[in-house]
């Protein structure tokens, strides 16, 4: 089972959304980093799956073998829950023989949905919004991948099991380290450059699986030495010349491409925003709710742009989107989150910008193919 704090990836999301055999039980809740608004989370988890486990119980569909099940795993899950570490939503999906946990660093509205699929919108707007990145470090011995976004510190991923990377222990001839210098022996070395062949075959591995802006970290010597033998150094997104760091530690490591990352995010941000101008210019522009949801149900959008605190609640009147309260017969409380999952589900481009960036377009705005 994955721990409730592991990345979200594309591969953990297609599984995700694979049908499953009834019933198939998300439920959702919103939660809070810190007190006092966490202290009511765990009484309202518990209600939540008791809701759960009733609409199990009671549905005349579901077998009772598999209602024992799908029960005991709603019971496993919420023993893996860590409230104390919440972020902002929380996901359990269970089905007959599995059970999942989720945190997200990013709001869910408050649900329990029995069907032949889990409710991934939430998860795929959180993913999507989050704008993760891969930051490979190495040094002329070990290479090691680290996983970051927008809203998490570095951890240490192995990538598939591809990473860490050690270089073979050789003892080198000291008559030559003195006659060569000491760096260059090291980075011009035989075993040194089949070593970086291996790092360049994984990273492609892993980005091939995992595509995201990838940031490279080693010294100098050692970044030149990596370009020689293929292509990562080029393509990344940048290189940062700073040693001592291919193991870590994730503080100090963060902090190395912190800035770099700012840098990127902002220029990725005013990029979209011109994009939108442009548009909005050729009269290939939707803004507002619902001119972006007709535009993506349509199949019509290339980039969908949405404030990273945008919600909001809507019911179809039957030819548009209208404001409505969750109390409402056929409130929509998560359209955002099922735009931006449609909008991806056509491969049109979502990004997620600052609050405020989009105020004049009703918060949400798309960029359209015709």
């Amino acid at each position: 089972m994955p721990s409730m704090h592991q990345p979200l990836t594309p591969a953990a999301l297609a599984d995700l959304r694979r049908p499953r055999k009834y019933p198939a039980v998300s439920v959702l809740l919103p939660t809070h980093r810190r007190e006092p608004d966490n202290a009511q989370d765990s009484v309202r988890l518990r209600n939540l799956l008791e809701e759960a486990k009733n609409a199990v119980h009671n549905d005349p569909e579901v077998t009772r073998g598999d209602r024992i099940d799908v029960i005991g795993q709603l019971d496993q899950a919420l023993g893996e829950v860590d409230l104390v570490h919440a972020e902002d939503g929380l996901a359990i999906f269970a089905a007959p023989g599995e059970h999942q946990v989720w945190s997200l660093g990013r709001s869910v509205p408050e649900r329990v949905l029995l069907a032949q699929t889990f409710l991934t919108r939430n998860l795929v707007a959180a993913y999507a919004a989050n704008q993760p990145f891969w930051v490979l470090a190495f040094s002329a011995d070990v290479a090691t991948l680290w996983s970051g976004s927008r809203r998490q510190n570095l951890e240490r991923a192995d990538g598939a099991g591809l990473f860490p990377v050690r270089r073979p222990q050789i003892d080198f001839d000291p008559e030559r380290q003195e006659r060569i210098g000491d760096t260059p022996s090291i980075y011009n070395d035989e075993d040194t450059r089949t070593f970086l062949r291996e790092v360049t075959e994984a990273t492609g591995a892993v980005l091939a699986a995992d595509p995201r802006p990838l940031y490279v970290v080693g010294e100098t010597e050692a970044l030149s030495a990596l370009d020689e033998v293929g292509p990562v150094v080029g393509e990344a997104v940048d290189r940062i010349p700073q040693g001592g760091l291919a193991e870590g530690p994730a503080e100090a490591l963060g902090r190395a491409v912190r800035e770099a990352d700012r840098k990127r995010d902002e220029a990725a941000v005013a990029a979209v925003l011109d994009d939108l101008d442009r548009a909005r210019g050729r009269k290939a522009f939707a803004g507002g709710v619902d001119e972006v949801w007709q535009s993506v149900t349509e199949g019509r959008v290339a980039l969908v742009a949405i404030e990273d605190g945008y919600r909001t609640t809507v019911r179809d009147d039957g030819e548009h989107l209208v404001p409505a309260s969750a109390e409402e017969r056929g409130a929509r409380d998560d359209i955002v989150d099922e735009i931006a999952e449609q909008a991806l589900d056509t491969g049109a481009e979502v990004r997620f910008v600052p609050d405020g960036g989009l105020a004049d377009s009703g918060h949400i705005a798309a960029v359209l193919r015709y």
